[in-house]
């Protein structure tokens, strides 16, 4: 790893095919977005971010003179509150729109208590009220149920969803047939900008508490490559290509994860030994693809995501044994 140039992430990126990336300043730039899709007068918002995000959402329509009443889905690929938290929120502010859940999802977005008590749970009151601002209730009636294989009508194409288990059981990914990509969430890992190097991107897998599931994630790794994606876009963070190579990547990062997590299991201070196992492990990555960011810089910017994955390796572990 070299020393740190600090790039500049640029708060909204235009790609091809009529899909808009924006950064939702969750946390710090460049961690998490959510994408404006659109296909003749129809537009959706892929992932609605949390609520303090939605106005960054709001500004672009009125940026872009968009209509709010063009905006015709909301679709949060899982109800993770990072990607779902400010679905009701931004539902508010788009008189036409309807939210577009998992089967498994969507009653959460309806009543979030639930969501609100686990992440509670995870992350404490008082980080989630900041983190998340308010979550607000879904109307059920602006729901629409997106079972595996449904497929909706958007402007002059269609939105396929493919059911994604693996780093969460209500979790789907959408599959756009113009641009030959899937809005994949978490279900095709994390890989962050900063790290892009002459080696390529680094990915990585979430296993963020409490539904990490490697095997149903490697089926799931199988039928998104069945559609022969071009592309992937992350909520974590923008477009990637070179897909066959990165599914390998995260394959392997996956059974590391299954290594490191069995090797661990009885151990005396297991958390801890996750955590520094799943940092050594991500730091060794970046070494080998020449990343341009020092190790302070990189333990940095993975901090968060080794807790949390550490916590969803135990939550898998204490479920086997």
């Amino acid at each position: 790893m070299n020393a740190d140039p600090q790039p500049r992430l640029p708060p909204v990126i235009d790609y091809p095919h009529g899909i808009v990336c924006v950064d939702t300043l969750q946390e710090r730039a460049g961690l998490a977005c959510c994408y404006l899709v659109r296909r003749g007068e129809d537009l959706a918002f892929v992932e609605a971010g949390t609520a303090p995000g939605v106005p960054r959402l709001l500004a672009l329509l009125d940026a872009r003179g968009l209509a709010r009443e063009r905006v015709r889905y909301v679709i949060p690929t899982h109800v993770h509150l990072d990607h779902a938290g400010g679905a009701g929120a931004l539902l508010r502010e788009l008189p036409a729109a309807k939210l577009v859940a998992h089967p498994r999802g969507a009653r959460h977005l309806i009543d979030p208590s639930k969501l609100i008590v686990g992440a509670q749970a995870v992350y404490g009151a008082a980080a989630v009220a900041r983190m998340y601002g308010e979550i607000v209730p879904v109307p059920e009636d602006r729901v629409i149920v997106a079972d595996d294989g449904a497929r909706l009508p958007f402007g002059d194409a269609e939105l396929q969803f493919v059911d994604a288990p693996g780093h969460a059981r209500h979790h789907f990914c959408v599959w756009d047939v113009v641009s030959r990509g899937f809005f994949c969430g978490d279900s095709f890992g994390l890989s962050y900008r900063e790290f892009d190097g002459p080696g390529g991107p680094f990915l990585f897998p979430t296993t963020t508490p409490v539904q990490f599931e490697p095997d149903a994630w490697m089926q799931t790794l199988d039928r998104l490559l069945s559609f022969a994606p071009q592309r992937m876009y992350l909520t974590h963070y923008g477009c990637v290509d070179n897909v066959e190579h990165l599914a390998r990547m995260l394959r392997a990062g996956i059974e590391r994860y299954r290594t490191i997590a069995e090797a661990l299991a009885k151990q005396p201070q297991r958390h801890a030994k996750l955590v520094a196992a799943l940092m050594a492990d991500a730091l060794r990555e970046l070494a080998m693809l020449d990343a341009p960011v020092s190790e302070a810089r990189a333990r940095k910017l993975l901090a968060f995501d080794m807790e949390l994955n550490a916590q969803g390796l135990e939550v898998w572990l204490d479920r086997a044994a």
